[in-house]
């Protein structure tokens, strides 16, 4: 059977697992963003106990299997806690679940992406800001930071394009996104596993193209700024 057989047939399903699917990445890319904006600044920070943390936090993300993550979130934060009466709801526990590992993921990501724009931004635009009475603070929000998001950006949007397709993994503690609403058409339609297989990687690609082409020609107009 085709693709399009497929869609036609299931296309409810698919509509519901893709709006799963979008609303668990804006939320985590709303998310990792402030937190990898947080974390960065803070990792360029002369104070090295807040140096420390941060390095080690990121450290931890980038060195452990994202599966690995969600399990420790999911069940083992359950079970740590669980003497204190916490328990992930049974109604959308496991997206908040989701959204909160993907969060800590991406963000940590995020983090190596604000520091490297950051850093990629001549020190003497700092130096030339605070020699004009400008507090640390308004100089990084008004001066440097404004500079380095044009660097940051193409990397931001490959970020959101890993993300998107990251969110395949939280299939496994039963959100119907994508991944998981074809395990459940596959094992219901054991003749049409190839086409229900290549028509949940049509729903990642078209979206992943999409964001992979913007990046570039961002990445294009920031080189011609330059």
């Amino acid at each position: 059977m085709s693709i399009i057989n497929v869609i036609s047939q299931s296309y409810p399903s698919f509509l519901a697992a893709l709006l799963e699917t979008v609303k668990m990445t804006i939320l985590t890319l709303v998310f990792a963003t402030l937190l990898g904006t947080i974390i960065g600044l803070l990792s360029i920070s002369k104070i090295k106990p807040l140096k420390f943390i941060t390095t080690l936090y990121i450290d931890i993300i980038r060195g452990t299997p994202l599966l690995v993550q969600i399990f420790v979130v999911y069940y083992g934060v359950a079970q740590a806690f669980k003497p204190m009466g916490f328990s992930w709801n049974p109604i959308g526990g496991a997206f908040t679940a989701g959204v909160v590992t993907l969060t800590l993921n991406a963000g940590a990501y995020m983090a190596e992406i604000v520091r490297g724009g950051i850093e990629s931004v001549d020190k003497g635009q700092m130096e030339a800001a605070r020699s004009l009475g400008l507090p640390y603070g308004r100089s990084m929000l008004k001066i440097i930071l404004p500079q380095a998001f044009r660097t940051m950006l193409p990397s931001i949007i490959n970020q959101f394009i890993i993300t998107l397709k990251d969110t395949s993994l939280i299939s496994v503690i039963g959100i119907r996104e994508l991944t998981y609403n074809g395990k459940v058409l596959a094992a219901n339609a054991v003749t049409m596993v190839m086409a229900i297989w290549l028509t949940v990687a049509l729903f990642y690609l078209i979206p992943c193209t999409i964001l992979s082409k913007s990046a570039k020609v961002i990445e294009k107009k920031v080189a011609y700024g330059k």
